[in-house]
């Protein structure tokens, strides 16, 4: 039967078009865009670099590169940890760039943030700026008409999207089930990486796509989430590591992908080209774009928070990821983490938004637990309450045993109402804004600790970690990969980060979420940053997120009744070390809340259960299907943690 299927299915996406253009076609859509192509030019070709925006920013990133030697580089580096800092660095750097713009992204999607970015990247092609954008495919654009308009919108932009398995810039639900069947390695191989790059001289990385999500202009779901800025030589290694992604087998030109194609070849002579885009909320688009060139602001916001160090490095998985893995260059990010883990001597700080081990991990965690003096393991991570991807979740609730006991992990799950959530993001709302419904909700992101803004939205997108499970959202809406119905009113906020560090002196921000899917599937990228400051600076936001107000405390079940409490200990040992019908409902750990006038402790300290109260496995969770659902993926979904 499942052959048959896998048949029916190949022999019907065959059927819609699912083959490769042929030259023919796509040397007509290439004439096409020749032809009728803008170009316009706003700033005269003989002095294009007079037509940038003056920036403080590029300023300091040219003088940190000036001042570097092969042995002793330079460089400025500067956390972005909120969604207006985000927002305004990118159009900063994009407005002040004079030569070249490379973008690379997992998500675009064509709301505020998404079209607003697109739009500046426009303008600085059409001032002669060469402009690259590659974005992954499956969760890109998926517009055809709106590519098909990119495409002519300048001669000096050019998109390419990452991995069409079937040779178009939309997946419709056949396609995604033929391309789990009949190519799935290299279906489930996405690119996740994040990077814009200016000139080769200064570079922007970390967990952030281009959707309101991810620039707190979400005002149902926000997340906390982190990029890091880097001007100096280390830009030149974002900018290579961008040019080997582009001149891969799997970055597709427009004209190359069907729809796109059609589209070309369907209007030959279409007169439009890049309107300017109507924004939901285009007094906030235009304080942000205000605030991204005001001299004082960028003195607040930025400028305040860089430092000055040397020693930094990008380092990013080859594309292809699945085609050669076993090559140890392909995945030089996933090694190098690994390595200064293993390494680590008194503490490792870890904040990922999906709490799920891949077996290198697993392995490198349980060496670290078995030394003499093992190192302190600190864990900031999601809630089933805060997370959109209650699948992964599920992965991370079977292991919390082995978690705590094996690898003595320290676990806070972020609560979805953090007492140090972004007070912008609930301006302009009441404690009479409740959560919604399951089946009405709409996934929104802000990102960390300062800006974020208000959106209510009934359509409903996935977290980008969800995997396939949230490919059925972004085509129909499903509810799976929808954040779990609540007791209580209010925005959510949502754990989006992926930041690690080790011993106080190295730090890395990047794309990797420290799992299976990041190992082993997806290409990740990131920044690692040998500085002390630095390094200081970003173990104090992440032990932000973990305090009292912010997180809940996972620990063990006080035993109350010994003998009944040994007896579930050892039933819940061998289930849940099946992988498959791990059905004992009585888990070893649960969530814990500190009391009032206590403070907070370890959940190794053996006051712990003097000081703290059990909240329940799911706290602030309003019982539902939600709870079923995860129930089953801890029961059935372990061979699954690959995919999800």
């Amino acid at each position: 039967m499942r052959r048959l299927l896998m048949l029916l299915i190949l022999a019907a996406t065959l059927a819609s078009g699912g083959c490769s253009l042929s030259r023919e076609r796509v040397r007509k859509a290439d004439a096409v865009v020749t032809l009728t192509v803008d170009r316009q030019d706003s700033c005269p070709p003989s002095d294009s670099t007079r037509c940038a925006t003056p920036s403080v920013l590029t300023d300091a990133a040219r003088e940190a590169d000036a001042a570097s030697t092969d042995a002793r580089p330079v460089h400025v580096a500067t956390l972005l940890e909120d969604g207006e800092s985000a927002m305004g660095a990118r159009i900063n750097l994009i407005r002040a760039a004079q030569r070249t713009i490379d973008v690379q992204t997992y998500i675009w999607e064509q709301d505020d943030a998404g079209k607003l970015v697109l739009d500046e990247l426009v303008h600085a092609a059409r001032r002669g700026v060469r402009v690259r954008i590659l974005a992954d495919q499956l969760f890109s654009f998926r517009d055809p008409g709106l590519l098909a308009r990119l495409a002519r919108a300048s001669d000096h932009m050019e998109i390419r999207l990452y991995n069409p398995t079937f040779h178009s810039a939309r997946t419709p639900p056949l396609e995604f089930a033929a391309g789990i069947l009949c190519c799935f390695y290299k279906f489930n191989q996405r690119m996740h990486n994040k990077l814009l790059v200016v000139d080769d001289l200064i570079g922007i990385t970390g967990g952030r796509n281009y959707e309101d999500r991810y620039f707190d202009w979400d005002g149902t779901f926000d997340y906390v989430d982190r990029d890091v800025m880097i001007g100096g030589p280390a830009a030149r290694e974002m900018g290579a590591s961008f040019n080997q992604f582009w001149g891969h087998k799997r970055s597709v030109p427009l004209t190359q992908l069907r729809d796109v194609n059609r589209e070309l070849l369907a209007d030959t002579d279409d007169p439009r080209h890049w309107d300017p885009p109507r924004y939901e909320h285009p007094d906030r688009v235009q304080r942000m774009v205000a605030d991204a060139l005001d001299p004082a602001w960028l003195a607040g916001h930025l400028q305040q928070a860089t430092l000055r160090l040397n020693r930094v490095e990008y380092l990013s998985d080859l594309p292809g990821k699945t085609d050669e893995p076993k090559r140890r260059e392909v995945r030089a990010l996933t090694r190098h983490i690994m390595g200064l883990v293993r390494n680590a001597k008194s503490e490792v700080v870890l904040q990922t938004p999906y709490l799920v081990m891949s077996k290198p991990a697993q392995k490198v965690f349980r060496t670290l637990r078995q030394r003499q003096d093992p190192p302190r393991v600190v864990v900031s991570t999601n809630s089933l309450a805060s997370t959109d991807a209650f699948a992964v979740y599920a992965m991370s609730y079977k292991h919390r045993k082995r978690y705590l006991m094996d690898y003595g992990f320290e676990i806070y799950e972020m609560k979805p109402h953090p007492s140090n959530g972004d007070a912008d993001a609930l301006e302009g709302q009441t404690a009479a804004v409740a959560t919604p419904p399951l089946d009405g909700i709409r996934q929104g992101s802000g990102s960390g600790r300062s800006r974020r803004s208000n959106r209510a939205s009934a359509a409903a997108t996935p977290s980008e970690s969800t995997g396939f499970l949230g490919f059925g959202s972004r085509s129909g809406r499903g509810a799976r990969s929808r954040p779990a119905p609540l007791l209580t009113a209010g925005v959510r906020f949502g754990l989006h980060a992926k930041s690690i560090v080790v011993d106080d002196t190295f730090a890395m921000v990047g794309t990797h979420n420290f799992d299976p899917r990041s190992d082993h599937y997806n290409t990740e990228s990131g920044v690692i940053v040998y500085d002390k400051r630095f390094s200081d600076r970003l173990r104090d936001s992440i032990m932000q997120d973990t305090q009292p107000g912010n997180a809940w405390v996972i620990g063990p079940r006080q035993k109350t009744i010994p003998v009944l409490s040994s007896v579930n200990d050892f039933i819940g040992d061998v289930s849940e070390r099946l992988p498959f019908f791990d059905l004992w409902p009585f888990r070893y750990a649960t969530s814990y809340d500190l009391k009032p006038g206590c403070i907070p402790m370890r959940w190794t300290d053996p006051r712990f259960f003097e000081c703290y109260e059990p909240v329940g496995d799911f706290p602030e969770v309003d019982v539902s299907l939600k709870l079923i659902y995860t129930r089953m993926i801890t029961a059935f979904g372990s061979s699954a943690a690959g995919i999800l």
